[in-house]
């Protein structure tokens, strides 16, 4: 069956080890776990940052942080970048969203390019060429959006129905109280949960696909949860209890001469409140209660597929932007290189038949969020370009059968973070421009090389909790000096001239004389 449409699932926030099928005791992933029975499960898959902006446009672009530059949340996606949205149009395509993008509009750009005048094109630019049924991002107030219309059309009368229903709740005292304190991440939110934020996106999503019939589509479906507020409705909020949760993955050793940025991190007011106990014991039972609630809602959604036919036909792609440390390593929030936030859950359903013998399989090679546009464009047909995106496609794994390119596969990946709009940069005298961390793992070693500070080293073999930072030990210099050279390596893949496809280049190699340059004739 030819594939004719793709549905990109990504969850915000989404621990790698808080779904069933890799491996969490309690939580019951039914559905997320019965779409890995029927794909592939990759266990090395790695984000190209720790942080939602910088993570997302490597997963729209097909490139890395150090490439496509929007660094942290703040920082736009420049107007240069082609995104999957843009490949797609080309073709006569459009990608839909519904929810979170976390895409910023390189205002200056528009506006140097006499480009702010209210066009199609302006539009689509603004929006990471997204054609947008529903976005909700989902960490702010947004009172003139969609889904604040649509609550109010509900009967929640407010001017502000997310801060005053979906992120509060009422205490045993009957007073209204924020989620954004999470002392108060056990209570029900105030909004019934097929008004709740995962509820009305999948929702739209589903409304979307009915719509398009037999037609093609490509559609983002972008879940804000389980990331903060944590605040789940009833009855997720009591799904799980304490004794659900996984054991916090900390050591005191961590807190012992700690690497001088993670020193910082943790005088921020989320890692220092993480750090007490009695912070994550509140948040993690609500943390699973979200998750189980998308995982529900998605069950809906393979329904839907199935009374439409759409499993023989659409390609699935369901992942993550990064973890959440909910107090592992001492840390609360995301951004550092531990593998509780790089490695995330990635399963990829391919339904043609060339993938039928790696269903239910897990895959171990090192696969990175660069890697999803060219799956994308790959299962559709469209050309790869590749003198810009910086992955594979990763039906070279699905279909290992049929393609001889699997066993030529990349041995590790890179991730970033630029801190310069942390308080931690303030606290360690940093310059904004010398915030940047890169970090280079391969199957045994993690290593980080911090701008202006010593690097961090882990043996993920002997240590796979990564709780001794080797970065300063004396007896592992060689290796640290094999890892530095792996991210030159790197670098030098990196691929700046956008502006020219390889087959012009190579169409236009030594046609000088054709020109009329007859420079070094003698």
């Amino acid at each position: 069956m030819t594939i004719r449409n793709t549905l990109f699932i990504m969850c915000d926030q989404l621990r790698r080890d808080h779904l069933g099928c890799y491996g969490h005791p309690a939580l019951r992933t039914r559905n997320i776990d019965a779409l890995a029975a029927r794909g592939v499960r990759f266990d090395r898959a790695f984000v190209t940052s720790g942080v939602c902006g910088p993570s997302r446009m490597s997963f729209y672009t097909g490139r890395h942080v150090s490439s496509h530059g929007a660094t942290w949340n703040r920082v736009p996606l420049s107007v240069g970048e082609v995104t999957l949205g843009e490949y797609l149009k080309h073709s006569g395509r459009a990608l839909a969203l519904a929810g979170k993008t976390h895409v910023m509009p390189d205002n200056a750009n528009l506006k140097r390019l006499h480009l702010d005048g209210g066009t199609e094109l302006e539009t689509l630019l603004r929006s990471g060429h997204f054609t947008e049924v529903d976005r909700h991002d989902g960490h702010h107030a947004e009172p003139h959006s969609a889904y604040a219309d649509w609550l109010r059309q509900q009967g929640y009368d407010s001017a502000d129905p997310w801060t005053d229903y979906v992120i509060s709740a009422e205490n045993e005292r009957g007073e209204i109280v924020s989620g954004w304190h999470m002392r108060n991440a056990g209570l029900p939110a105030r909004v019934a949960e097929p008004h709740s934020e995962t509820a009305y996106t999948v929702d739209q999503a589903m409304r979307y696909i009915a719509t398009r019939g037999d037609d093609p589509w490509v559609l983002h479906l972008s879940l804000v949860k389980p990331h903060w507020p944590y605040l789940a409705p009833a009855p997720y909020h009591a799904a799980y209890s304490l004794d659900d949760c996984l054991p916090l993955q900390r050591h005191d050793a961590e807190l012992e001469d700690p690497h001088p940025v993670l020193s910082a991190y943790r005088t921020q007011e989320e890692c220092a409140n993480f750090m007490r106990q009695e912070v994550s014991d509140t948040v993690r039972p609500a943390y699973q209660g979200l998750i189980q609630q998308i995982d529900d809602r998605l069950g809906q959604l393979w329904e839907q597929l199935e009374r439409f036919g759409r499993w023989q036909d659409t390609l699935i792609v369901f992942t993550a932007d990064h973890g959440d440390f909910l107090g592992d390593h001492w840390l609360g929030e995301k951004e550092q290189f531990y593998d509780t936030v790089q490695n995330i859950p990635l399963i990829i359903y391919d339904p043609s038949p060339q993938a039928d013998a790696t269903r239910g399989t897990a895959q171990a090679s090192m696969v990175s969020a660069v890697d999803v546009v060219p799956t994308v464009l790959d299962a559709l047909g469209l050309p790869p370009a590749a003198h810009r995106i910086e992955g594979r496609s990763l039906l070279d794994l699905t279909r290992a059968g049929e393609r001889t390119d699997a066993g030529n596969w990349r041995d590790f990946v890179v991730s970033e973070l630029d801190y310069a709009y942390r308080g931690a940069r303030v606290a360690l005298g940093r310059h904004p421009g010398e915030c940047r961390a890169w970090m280079v793992r391969d199957a045994r070693w993690k290593y980080v090389h911090w701008q202006g500070f010593r690097p961090q080293l882990f043996d993920l073999q002997n240590d796979p909790q990564e709780y001794v930072d080797l970065g300063s030990d004396p007896g592992h210099e060689a290796v640290r000096s094999a890892m530095r050279l792996r991210l030159l390596e790197w670098f030098c893949t990196l691929k700046p001239r956008v502006t020219v496809t390889n087959e012009e280049v190579a169409a236009k190699t030594n046609v000088y004389k054709q020109a009329g340059v007859f420079f070094g004739v003698w």
